[in-house]
């Protein structure tokens, strides 16, 4: 059996199992901080775990914020606070599943330290890496200590400094969609914009909503609250001119599968990740980029730019990069 760590942080990591998951021969159980997805078979066991950055309890019952609580370790892990109680028993939960369910493998999407856990389990181990300047000592470490790296983006598009000396353990899978072989529900519209997720401030959006309206697009947002968001994006995603999105790996991969023309705005994460991919994005002519400080009068001019282009979105492979990544995770069973 194969376990699979599933981190909390939006949507991506848990869209990424989804999408592996049917591809996957061996059966898998998840552990996660997020409740079981809606569309997850029946069949596969999700474990939700208690969450560990949430003030708690100390001895002398106090409270006590986890960030004061030396989490870092002097700067060598991410996240492994002083005395928290989730944090003990997500561990403890993962250990003891390791037993229970004999567990073969281990899947860390993402997690430095869920990643030397699994290895000091003894467990073969699978460390899901994102782009960015990920060089730090907790990546290093995770990279050091990982049976296999998987890289979900096209090879050679990101730099990734922090991978250079495990290149022997790397599969550059590709993108990763979960709309990947799903084919467009109709035409493409001539003069038609899709905003997609909480990418722009409201009033960024307002204004460049009407500024374009003015130019004759028609213009759609999804996602960007709580009332706008759909459970199926894919017909306005393949269906619009062009397509305005963050430059997250989900989100990339999604609008690789789309053929989309599109502007990515990088948002704000750690390591730069976005930056790095929307940079990357822009040098192959995938897509015009922009950062989050981005004007609607400027908005409007990568719209219009960015609906005369045809990108060649076969260079992020994401054609069959889900069965590439349940081949490597397959790979480094016994």
């Amino acid at each position: 059996m194969i376990g699979w760590y599933v981190h909390h942080h939006g949507y991506g990591h848990v869209a990424r199992f989804l999408a592996v998951q049917p591809h996957l021969r061996s059966p898998v159980v998840a552990f996660s901080s997020m409740p079981r997805p809606t569309t997850l078979p029946a069949e596969v066991e999700w474990v939700e775990l208690p969450p560990d950055a949430d003030e708690f309890e100390g001895a002398d019952g106090s409270f006590h914020d986890p960030r004061d609580a030396e989490p870092t370790v002097r700067g060598h892990l991410h996240w492994a606070p002083h005395g928290h109680p989730g944090h003990r028993a997500r561990l403890a939960t993962i250990a003891a599943a390791s037993v229970t369910r004999d567990l073969q493998a281990f899947v860390v999407d993402v997690s430095a330290e869920v990643v030397a856990f699994a290895r000091l389990l003894g467990l073969r181990t699978v460390a899901v890496t994102q782009p960015g300047a990920r060089t730090d000592a907790p990546h290093a470490l995770a990279y050091a200590l990982a049976d296999r790296i998987v890289a979900p983006w096209a090879h050679g598009a990101v730099p990734t400094a922090g991978l250079s000396a495990h290149g022997d353990r790397v599969v550059w899978t590709g993108g990763i969609s979960r709309y990947d072989g799903r084919s467009p529900e109709g035409a493409r519209a001539e003069r038609a914009v899709l905003v997609l997720g909480r990418v722009l401030d409201d009033a960024v959006r307002t204004e460049a909503t009407a500024r374009l309206q003015e130019r004759g697009w028609d213009v759609s947002a999804v996602g960007h609250d709580a009332t706008s968001r759909v459970d199926d994006p894919w017909p306005l995603l393949s269906r619009s001119t062009v397509v305005i999105s963050a430059a997250g790996q989900n989100s990339v991969a999604d609008l690789a599968t789309a053929g989309a023309r599109a502007v990515v705005i990088a948002q704000e994460r750690p390591f730069d990740e976005q930056v790095h991919t929307a940079d990357a994005l822009d040098r192959w002519g995938l897509a015009h980029r922009a950062d989050a400080t981005v004007t609607a009068a400027e908005l409007v001019a990568l719209v219009e730019a960015a609906a005369d282009g045809e990108p060649d979105w076969s260079r992020w492979q994401v054609a069959g990069g889900a069965e590439r990544m349940a081949a490597a995770v397959e790979a480094v069973l016994p």
